[in-house]
């Protein structure tokens, strides 16, 4: 199947509302993006239009949205585009939806800090199955040393 992979970079407009379903957990925001072009006669940059996307984030994804992401921060997603028409009061109104397989904070912009979540493990040994190191599960485990130098702290993995 053909699906159409985006890469959008901008800014969360809305709360992630995150929330448990049968088939598991999901989030949900909306996401603006505005173009930035250079306007030559004036010598700066000026903002163009803004267009605003629904994100959709499933499982681990949408926790980790939810537990990471506040309104105002600048933000890089990837995903599925879907495109869908519903009618409305009478009209017929377009949707962009992006399914998210990937998303974090635009490190252009800002610093962020990682934290590795820990997931449950399956029992499954080789790691391949739905408990496995890959999305959706696995044991995750992270041994570090905390170094001070001077006034400044670094962590190093093990």
């Amino acid at each position: 199947m053909n699906e159409t992979m985006v890469t959008l970079v901008g800014n969360v407009a809305t709360a992630v509302d995150y929330r448990e379903s049968a088939s598991g957990g999901y989030a949900r925001f909306r996401f603006a993006v505005t173009s930035r072009r250079w306007d030559r006669q004036r010598e700066f940059w000026a903002d163009g239009a803004t267009s605003f996307y629904n994100v959709w984030a499933w499982r681990g994804l949408g926790q980790n949205l939810a537990a990471s992401v506040t309104v105002g921060e600048p933000l890089v997603v990837r995903g599925r585009l879907r495109i869908r028409e519903e009618e409305r009061e009478g009209q017929r109104r377009t949707f962009v939806d992006i399914d998210a397989v990937a998303a974090g904070h635009d490190l252009s912009r800002g610093t962020s800090a990682f934290r590795r979540v820990a997931r449950r493990d399956t029992g499954d040994p080789a790691g391949t199955g739905p408990g496995g190191p890959g999305p959706g599960g696995g044991a995750v485990t992270e041994d570090r040393t905390i170094v001070t130098i001077g006034e400044e702290t670094a962590s190093a993995p093990f």
